[in-house]
């Protein structure tokens, strides 16, 4: 068995896939008669700033020989990356044996750069070691994707699927024919197997990329049937343009791989995404553009220990749509799970649980003669209805309406990100509130 990787081939300008060149290396592959016995595609660190939309690595694990696997992965690199941007510096690793066998430092190289960075030089010499052969353009940066695709089958446990059609080439860059009543017809068909297809409430195609890319169609799910299935009912209607080729990857997406578990919000960092526990320390606010923000504290913290570090801002963005409702819901004393990358010091909601709910407000009591709502009757006085003279010391513990359960929140599939678990594949620990 041999293992190729290569990474960075795309351009954000110009387009082309790398999955598109990882399938051009296995129909190669194939067509000289070797076996391929899966394509992987490994979602690495969401955060790095130089990436493309998607930050995938590819994997072509191969009977062919790992020398002439490694002519071919680097003559089509040569033929089709975007080498001309000079934000795209690609790189591929040859690796012999089996992809269960790679050293454990290459699987945990694989592990850490869907969280972390990594340094080319250290990837390059990592490679070297292992006596793995190389090839990069540009500055080389291409060689850590490459090298993390390589270990990705040892460096990740939870897999799911992405069935991709792939368009003709003289259509590339031109606007998408898809038929989309055959499309959302073919996802409510295979849903939950097949998931993140459409978005129902904002009516968008989420599998149908908007780059100049050479993807029709992208397809993610846990059920490869039922993936390929989607593709067929909508390839199939004449309203939806040809299909060049098509390929079935196994992938880490949809596994929220990038998120590590945060002792406190102090401990959060910038680049990286986090599951942390936290208390709502005050009301929501809505900001221009329509983000909204809540201020998170450790649970446990005290509300004037905003000068140690504990206060920290959540984000739901505009894009998120009516998820910003679900964070407009919270109230100061709510205990929630966050889940999200940090940027600039903020939390980046990608979806959140609420674990424990206030379930009470202070209000200005009543007055038990009449019903009427008493009067402040003077600073640190009390209150007292005017009419009967009643009194009261202070405002009274009501119950609270609550329209938000307890449970797990996500945002919806048109601002998903690649790496995020859809609550629907399950696994979690609360109740669940899907997105579809």
């Amino acid at each position: 068995m041999t293992v190729v990787g290569v990474d960075d081939t795309d351009s954000r300008e110009t387009g082309m896939c790398t999955t598109y060149v990882a399938h051009s290396i296995a129909t190669a592959l194939r067509d000289r008669g070797h076996a391929v016995e899966r394509v992987v595609l490994a979602r690495l660190n969401p955060a790095v700033p130089h990436k493309t939309r998607g930050n995938a690595a590819l994997a072509v694990h191969t009977d062919a020989p790992a020398e002439e696997a490694f002519d071919v992965a680097r003559g089509i690199v040569e033929e089709s990356a975007q080498i001309a941007d000079p934000g795209t510096n690609p790189g591929v690793v040859a690796a012999p044996g089996d992809p269960e066998d790679v050293p454990d430092a290459v699987g945990t190289f694989a592990a850490d750069a869907v969280r972390e960075f990594h340094d080319p030089e250290v990837a390059r010499e990592l490679a070297a070691d292992c006596g793995y052969e190389t090839a990069s353009w540009g500055d080389g940066r291409g060689v850590v994707g490459a090298l993390a695709a390589v270990g990705a089958w040892c460096g990740f446990t939870d897999w799911t699927v992405e069935h991709i059609a792939y368009r003709e080439r003289d259509r590339w860059g031109t606007d998408r024919d898809v038929d989309a009543d055959a499309l959302f017809a073919a996802a409510d068909d295979a849903y939950p197997d097949a998931w993140d297809t459409v978005d129902r409430v904002t009516g968008d195609l989420v599998c149908v990329p908007r780059t100049p890319c050479p993807i029709l169609l992208a397809v993610r799910g846990d059920d490869p049937a039922a993936c390929r299935r989607v593709v067929d009912e909508t390839t199939d209607s004449t309203g939806t343009e040809p299909v060049l080729a098509r390929e079935t990857f196994v992938t880490n997406q949809g596994t929220d791989a990038h998120l590590r578990s945060a002792p406190s919000l102090a401990a959060l960092e910038d680049g990286r995404a986090y599951r942390v526990d936290a208390t709502v320390a005050g009301e929501p606010e809505t900001r221009r553009g329509g983000h909204v923000f809540v201020p998170l504290a450790d649970v446990g913290a005290d509300e004037d220990e905003s000068e140690s570090g504990t206060l920290r801002e959540a984000a739901a963005f505009e894009p998120t749509k009516h998820f910003r409702d679900r964070v407009r819901s919270l109230v100061p004393g709510d205990r929630v799970t966050a889940c999200g990358e940090v940027s600039d010091g903020t939390l980046k909601l990608e979806k959140v649980a609420l674990r424990e709910r206030v379930e009470t407000e202070l209000a200005t009591p009543d007055c038990p003669e009449c019903g009427r709502s008493m009067k402040s009757a003077g600073r640190d006085q009390g209150y007292r209805c005017r009419d009967c003279s009643t009194t009261a010391p202070g405002k009274v513990e009501v119950s609270r309406d609550r329209d938000l359960e307890p449970g797990w929140y996500e945002v919806p599939p048109c601002a998903r990100r690649h790496l995020a678990t859809p609550v629907v594949r399950g696994g979690f620990d609360a109740r669940t509130h899907p997105e579809r």
